[in-house]
């Protein structure tokens, strides 16, 4: 385990662009699962996710040796695709769908936030 003068793994210093490790085992869009755990988690195959990826659904980051990491948040994403194409939906179009929800969980987020600073949502202000 890590010491506080040595606190990640590879030996390497924080930095202002490296959160502690606590805080990125905490962010849900750190690239923390390889392509075969990613796969395994969603229940797809490794060519499922690059699908995914060639739809622009998803983007893995890259490790060091190139490899594709994914984040907690894009593999809900994939699930929420997996499960579309298991009922019959193509992938271009269950792309389409997890994008559009996922736009419209962020607006009625931003939406709430105004509410509750009590400014008119659709209007921007008081």
């Amino acid at each position: 385990m890590p010491s506080e003068s040595q606190p990640y793994v590879d030996g390497r210093q924080p930095d202002q662009d490296r959160p502690p490790v606590a805080d990125r085992l905490d962010d849900d869009h750190f690239p923390a699962y390889t392509m075969g755990r990613a796969a395994e988690l969603v229940g797809a195959t490794p060519a499922f996710l690059r699908a995914l990826g060639d739809a622009r659904l998803i983007t893995p980051m890259r490790s060091d040796g190139g490899h594709r990491r994914y984040s907690r948040h894009q593999l809900r994403l994939a699930a929420r695709a997996r499960e579309l194409v298991d009922q019959g939906t193509p992938v271009d179009a269950a792309c389409r769908i997890v994008s559009l929800e996922e736009q419209l969980e962020r607006a009625e987020q931003v939406n709430e936030d105004l509410r509750r600073q009590g400014a008119d949502p659709v209007r921007g202000h008081r």
